[in-house]
């Protein structure tokens, strides 16, 4: 009699429910058999107490489902209902996120298909940039003047602000032509080759280099040099090109001794009568621009540039320019020597220390005149008869800090210099120059109480001394009536006794002097 096996398959073909599971009865398959395996528990747990008929027919419908199983579908048993049951959830699952991918998938390929797009549209928009740049160029490289002016008022409005135009063009050879137009007889192309010119240069030093190089310089010269009075258009164009081009450092030498500089002073001076106010603030910005060089100094000088600038002093309009190109000027030898020889520099000068509504211009001035003193005696000379002083000594007060600083500068230099002139007064005795009141040792010595000696000040005090102190009260004196007339107070206003009494005995010990 064949052994019969203990029947188990309730724990080894079916689980029990699992916890977690929300359908209540749903059983699921133990997966720790393989499929093989699976099906011999399955054979010999049917097998026990069953007929060899019902064995028999049992292995013959598991062996007919072995054989019809393909590889993509699960391994079919005669538990089929179960295994339907578990494989229905995830197919369920799989249906869920198929369209999700999917989704996914479609705003990719979309967010792909824009950006691909893009680059085309932005690729397409530059090669016909591109090819209307060449067909520019290619009309100004032609021999019809009138298409060669249209030409040049389109480079114009190409490289007014486009910096990728500019290179471009340049690159493409417009320069030469544009600078050849200068030569034509027709004003209006002229002006158009001169402000594509002047465009071309805005922020690009290669393209400014090169204009230079292709001799624009002497051709602008040569227009507003002609027998024939230019206009004022081509003037102010001519103007304008110089100061780009000299903002660049290699032109400026260049430029300077071209012949610009004469012709920049005399449209200045033309243009101070006019209300052109661009065109003035380029000329004075063009040559602040060349008198950074020092080669161009000299030019300067020989161009009477320097008294036009002091007497142009007052116009809060262009003051402070005027100023930055003396602070030029002033550095080489040539500079200083048209300074000291101006009419009425150093007053002038003076007067700009007192414009307490413009720090700038207070500064600017006080190291012109700082510069001045440390170089030349008959300078400091000049300075202090223009009543530098009283101004320097205001300055250290209500200036700003770098005007305080420069003003302390000048007022040193100023009494080392008062210093030397007393000692030489004293035939070279640099010991008659001690400003100390000293007592004598014959006094202290005949006083029995030991009690210090009291001499009058006025009568010990060096001749140095009595001099700074004679300077500072006339400074007080003079800053009072400043103060008095700037207070619109009345003209016949007279300070009070206490006031008096303040200045009369002040000494130098509280003034930066």
């Amino acid at each position: 009699m064949a052994k019969c096996h203990r029947n188990d398959i309730g724990s080894i073909a079916i689980d029990r429910p699992s916890i977690t599971s929300t359908a209540g009865n749903n059983f699921r398959i133990w997966t720790a058999f393989s499929g093989a395996a699976f099906r011999r528990k399955i054979f010999d747990a049917v097998s026990c107490g069953a007929s060899s008929r019902h064995r028999h027919q049992l292995m013959q419908d598991i062996l007919s489902d072995t054989v019809s199983q393909q590889p993509p579908p699960p391994p079919t048993t005669t538990m089929k209902p179960a295994l339907k049951e578990f494989n229905e959830p995830r197919e369920a699952v799989k249906s869920v996120k198929k369209p999700n991918s999917n989704g996914r998938s479609e705003k990719l390929g979309d967010l792909l298909n824009l950006v691909v797009t893009e680059a085309d549209a932005e690729t397409k928009r530059k090669v016909e940039a591109l090819e209307e740049l060449k067909r520019v160029v290619m009309e100004l490289q032609g021999e019809d003047e009138e298409r060669k002016r249209k030409a040049a008022s389109r480079v114009r409005s190409l490289a007014k602000e486009d910096s990728e135009a500019r290179v471009t063009l340049a690159m493409l050879g417009t320069i030469p032509p544009l600078v050849a137009m200068l030569d034509f007889a027709d004003s209006d192309s002229q002006i158009a080759a001169l402000y594509a010119l002047l465009n071309l240069g805005i922020g690009n030093d290669v393209n400014k280099a090169a204009i230079v190089k292709a001799g624009s310089v002497h051709k602008m010269l040569r227009l507003v040099e002609s027998p024939n009075e230019p206009s004022e258009a081509i003037s102010d164009a001519v103007v304008a090109n110089f100061l780009g081009l000299s903002a660049l450092d290699s032109n400026k030498p260049i430029i300077g001794s071209s012949g610009a500089i004469p012709f920049l002073v005399k449209s200045l001076k033309i243009l101070d009568t006019k209300s052109r106010s661009q065109a003035r603030h380029d000329a004075l910005r063009a040559l602040y621009n060349l008198s950074i060089s020092p080669s161009n100094i000299s030019f300067m000088s020989e161009a009477d540039l320097v008294p036009f600038l002091l007497n142009a002093l007052g116009d809060m309009e262009v003051s402070e320019r005027i100023l930055s190109i003396l602070s030029n000027i002033v550095s080489t030898p040539e500079g200083r020597k048209g300074i000291s020889i101006a009419p009425e520099a150093f007053p002038i000068l003076v007067d700009v220390l007192n414009w307490t509504d413009s720090p700038g211009c207070q500064e600017k001035s006080s190291y012109i005149l700082m510069v001045m003193a440390h170089k030349a005696y008959g300078d400091r000379q000049a300075m202090i008869e223009a009543g530098i002083v009283s101004s320097l000594l205001e300055l250290t007060l209500l200036g700003s800090t770098l005007a305080q600083k420069r003003a302390c500068r000048i007022l040193e230099v100023l009494r080392v210099d008062k210093g030397k002139r007393v000692s030489e007064s004293f035939g070279g005795n640099m010991n008659a120059a001690v400003s100390a009141p000293i007592c004598s040792s014959s006094s202290s010595l005949t006083n029995p109480n030991g009690t210090e000696c009291l001499v009058e000040e006025d009568c010990m005090m060096s001749e140095e001394r009595k001099a700074v102190k004679h300077l500072v009260q006339q400074s007080l004196q003079n800053n009072m009536k400043r103060i008095v007339s700037r207070a619109n107070l009345p003209q016949d206003f007279v300070p009070s006794e206490h006031f008096k009494s303040l200045t009369a005995s002040s000494t130098s010990k509280s003034l930066p002097f």
